[in-house]
């Protein structure tokens, strides 16, 4: 540091220390829930962070490092969480540890029963989330959450006609805002031995009894009333009974290679899923097909130097390409309507667009060479730019028709300049989730079957999965992610091999 001008010396101690202070406001929340190998790691780069900057000598590692972090950070930790998460049966139901839907079990079945203790309620948020401010009728205050019922201090509330209208660290919602968050506020139960508090309306509570228990002897749900009971299968993470039937609620476990089979052996999966890879390989094709074909067109339109007013063309040319994305989607949809869109109006037509697979298909397909070839008249304009006209004018030296110099000469060049653009195009339509998902959300859909539709890519159907109405599927989601992966660096690898052979044949 003192080979530093004194105002890098200053930026150095800013930066470093900004980047302690980040490790440090990381580490409390990591140690709170116990992530001891991320509070590891965590340690381990911040002493990295600071042996590598602190030292005098000019090390490369000082200009990689940061690259090499956010390459971590933002790509490989996603792709290996991704990854992990493929070979559980992490979802709805199956979120927490076994001890967490054992809790949630018992907090679901509590019945109130005479007798019970009764409290004054008032609804509450914090940091954490929603909460219960409890009044007894002997006056004491308690909060309970998700992990049990815990005292007040008299200092810390203010009760007013009975009920606590004030709370220290607590926001209090009225019945309006607590209205709003009815479902959840009735969902919500406080553990207590053998039982759950649960409110009775929005300003009442009770404490009730569970009619399901846990039975540690047998590693079994009981039920008090008829004596059914759910044993624990560790493999599956669920309680399941002597019929086969099993509880709502489970806990993450590992499955291996579960999910990745369901894809291939399960017929309800891997017809949809095959139909929808072919039409989703077809659909990254097309557009980019499309869109080069049109972009390129009028490229070679503008290439000519007697052609006026170039620029202008141009400008109004890329003119889609400057535009929202999301924002002309939508555009695009309503253009397509049947009733009211444009494009109806203007042909004549009463074309239902959406309405059956094949011309719902073509619409998108319209919508991504309206939208995509701009970017390829770029492309490929800078392309001819680059081609030496003394090449074209020897082949039409030679004898060549304009046809013959495009397809022997002009077209050969560019593919070898513009393929890796093109395997590019192709990765990124394959997984084009906003052409899809803001034009048709997938549909049209199959009579009594909302689970994938003519035009979803495998993006759009694995985020239905993991995000659907039906329950989120997340570990299945993960091994789709995982297959469209492979998928597209299968192709990519294919498609550079085949651009360096052009490189050998015309270098």
């Amino acid at each position: 540091m003192t080979n530093l001008h004194p105002r890098g010396v200053v930026v150095k101690i800013a930066v470093l220390g900004l980047a302690l202070a980040l490790a440090v406001y990381a580490a409390f929340p990591l140690a709170d829930a116990h992530a001891w190998g991320w509070l590891a790691v965590l340690v381990v780069v911040t002493g990295l962070i600071f042996a590598i900057y602190l030292s005098p000598r000019p090390v490369p590692a000082k200009y990689l490092v940061p690259g090499v972090l956010f390459l971590l950070a933002f790509q490989v930790v996603p792709v290996l969480l991704t990854v992990t998460t493929a070979f559980t049966n992490f979802g709805d139901g199956h979120r927490g540890s076994k001890q967490d839907a054992i809790t949630a079990i018992q907090s679901a079945s509590v019945q109130q029963v005479p007798g019970s203790t009764e409290y004054a309620l008032s609804v509450a948020l914090d940091d954490g989330g929603l909460k219960f401010l409890l009044l007894s009728s002997d006056g004491k205050a308690f909060v309970g959450d998700a992990e049990g019922l815990h005292d007040l201090a008299p200092g810390q509330v203010t009760v007013t006609a009975g009920r606590i209208t004030a709370a220290d660290g607590f926001e209090l919602l009225d019945l309006g805002q607590a209205t709003q968050r009815n479902d959840e506020v009735l969902a919500f139960a406080v553990p207590t031995t053998g039982g759950a508090i649960r409110a009775s309306g929005l300003t009442r509570a009770y404490t009730g009894q569970a009619t399901r228990f846990y039975d540690a002897g047998c590693d079994c749900i009981t039920d008090r009333a008829s004596g059914a009971k759910w044993f624990a299968d560790e493999s599956s993470g669920e309680f399941v009974g002597a019929g086969g039937e099993h509880l709502a609620q489970g806990w993450k476990v590992n499955v291996g290679l579960h999910n990745f089979a369901r894809v291939v052996s399960d017929p309800r999966i891997a017809g949809p899923f095959v139909k929808t890879l072919v039409w989703n390989v077809s659909f990254a094709v097309a557009s980019v097909l499309v869109t080069f074909a049109l972009g390129l067109a009028c490229a070679l339109a503008l290439h000519s130097d007697k052609l006026r007013g170039r620029g202008i063309y141009r400008v109004l040319l890329i003119l889609p390409y400057a535009m929202p994305s999301f924002a002309m989607l939508l555009v695009w949809r309503d253009l397509f309507n049947q009733d009211f869109g444009l494009i109806n109006r203007i042909t004549g037509l009463h074309v239902d667009w959406f309405g059956s697979p094949w011309t719902a298909r073509l619409a998108v397909i319209l919508v991504q060479l309206w939208m995509g070839y701009p970017y390829m008249f770029l492309v490929a304009t800078g392309a001819l730019q680059a081609i030496p006209k003394e090449m074209t004018e020897a082949a039409s030296i030679d004898g060549a028709t304009a046809s013959q110099r495009f397809r022997r000469v002009t077209l050969p060049l560019l593919l070898v300049a513009l393929t890796p653009l093109l395997i590019s195009s192709f990765a990124f339509n394959f997984n084009n989730f906003n052409a899809i998902y803001l034009t048709t959300e997938g549909a049209p859909f199959p009579p009594g079957d909302s689970s994938v539709g003519a035009t979803d890519l495998l993006i759009t159907y694995t985020y239905r999965l993991a995000f659907g109405g039906s329950g989120a599927e997340f570990g299945f989601a993960a091994a789709i992610t995982v297959y469209i992966f492979a998928i597209v660096a299968l192709i990519s690898v294919v498609g550079f091999r085949r651009s360096r052979k052009q490189e050998e044949v015309y270098a």
